[in-house]
């Protein structure tokens, strides 16, 4: 992957020597992308850790790309749910957009597969259930959210990955992003201008359809399917023969790769990535109480979450104790960096600002995401880059394709010529 040079929008900073933003004092980055940075942070008068999430500079120009982030904010302030990742405050200061969002102590379910991988393990079945029914309730509730005048705003998350699913070592489930989420209503993608990792896209998805909540249904079911094999689902050489494979969607049941998965857990998963959305779960609600019924005989207890969190990852867990035990005793003698200029959302956004018509707009980032961690660390079922907008390379195809045609052509004119010379 190739990571980016651009400078940063904030001096990332360190427990040993914080930056200061405002309000706030920078300890260090999280991530980044192609519309924003992620940093860890803390409020000057309150030693809890938050994450800090900044809009980067060269987008700042151009209103439509302020627009989608300040969007971004005000979505995410509205979604209250515990398997949600809570966003508090935003604004802006001295010009870079932001949020802050909770700290979630702990690593994404991307991580999680890799290092189970690495182990030569599987994922416990009822811990896969268990997540997966969290994950189920979280979507089910936003598929539902309303504004503030009581009107559904029918989001579509569109991009439910491993990358985008926090586990925490207390064994909490939290959906992390709905960066790219967007209204169903009057929603087009062009041809190979899709958003979202393709190997997580449900069918209509890839084929540009219109989109609704079972979209998120279908790519859940993917990730179950793969917690449940450790291996992946849709997989190919290229992004064409991918995109290929999710639209055929031919799929074979998990138990022909992990024999312990039972003919009920067969069912429901293939349910979950029927082709048909009207074949599929129609809700989240109904997805996760599948799950949950299937749950019941394992009499499963949430710490069975965060103890396997814990021994996976003895060191990182023992580090964020130490990271967290650092910065709830800092004394900063510092004052807040006119502190008073922050300004909100509210104050910000134009008049004629729409939630709707901004989530719904198209529009072109470059850039890829890419964290903190070294590429390695990153699991095989989760190897395609996060951009904001992937667009579909077809030139090893086309190669394929001009090759057959010159081949052809040759043949054709030797045939001509041993023709000729017969006839002469």
């Amino acid at each position: 992957m190739q990571k980016s040079t651009e400078e940063l929008a904030l001096d990332p900073g360190s427990p040993e020597n914080p930056s200061i933003f405002g309000k706030y004092l920078i300890l260090g980055l999280i991530a980044k992308g192609g519309m924003a940075e992620v940093y860890k942070a803390r409020r000057m008068n309150d030693s809890s850790l938050i994450a800090l999430k900044c809009m980067r500079q060269r987008l700042a120009k151009e209103q439509k790309y302020v627009d989608m982030f300040l969007a971004e904010g005000k979505l995410a302030s509205m979604l209250r749910h515990p398997n949600i990742v809570e966003t508090y405050e935003g604004g802006r200061y001295r010009g870079t957009c932001f949020f802050t969002m909770e700290y979630i102590c702990g690593k994404d379910l991307n991580h999680i597969l890799r290092k189970v991988q690495l182990n030569e393990q599987r994922i416990p079945v009822p811990v896969s259930l268990y997540i997966i029914s969290k994950v189920a309730r979280g979507l089910n509730y936003a598929h539902n959210v309303k504004d503030e005048e009581g009107k559904s705003l029918n989001i579509v998350n569109r991009d439910v990955s491993p990358s985008n699913i926090r586990i925490s070592y207390d064994g909490n489930v939290k959906i992390i992003d709905f960066g790219i989420a967007k209204t169903k209503a009057r929603f087009t993608s062009e041809i190979g201008t899709l958003k979202g990792k393709f190997s997580y896209m449900s069918p209509e998805q890839i084929r540009g359809l219109p989109l609704d909540g079972r979209t998120d249904i279908f790519s859940l079911g993917i990730i179950l399917y793969e917690m449940l094999t450790m291996e992946r689902l849709f997989k190919g050489e290229s992004e064409t023969v991918l995109m290929d494979k999710v639209r055929k969607c031919e799929i074979n049941p998990p138990s022909s790769i992990n024999r312990r998965i039972t003919p009920e857990l067969d069912a429901l998963v293939i349910k979950a990535l029927a082709r048909e959305r009207e074949d599929r779960y129609q809700t989240g609600e109904k997805f996760a109480e599948d799950l949950e019924k299937l749950l019941e005989p394992y009499r499963f207890n949430p710490q069975e979450l965060s103890d396997l969190m814990k021994r996976l990852f003895p060191e990182e867990y023992s580090s964020e104790l130490d990271f967290i035990s650092i910065v709830s005793q800092m004394n900063f003698d510092g004052n807040p960096n006119d502190s008073g200029r922050h300004e909100t959302f509210d104050s910000i956004v134009k008049k004629d600002f729409n939630l709707q018509e901004v989530m719904e707009m198209e529009v072109e980032i470059d850039g890829e995401i890419s964290d903190n961690e070294p590429e390695e660390d990153l699991p095989e079922v989760n190897k395609t880059s996060e951009n904001i907008e992937i667009k579909s390379s077809t030139a090893p195809d086309l190669m394929k394709y001009i090759y057959a045609m010159v081949g052809a052509t040759v043949l054709i004119i030797f045939i001509i010529l041993i023709i000729l010379l017969t006839k002469g």
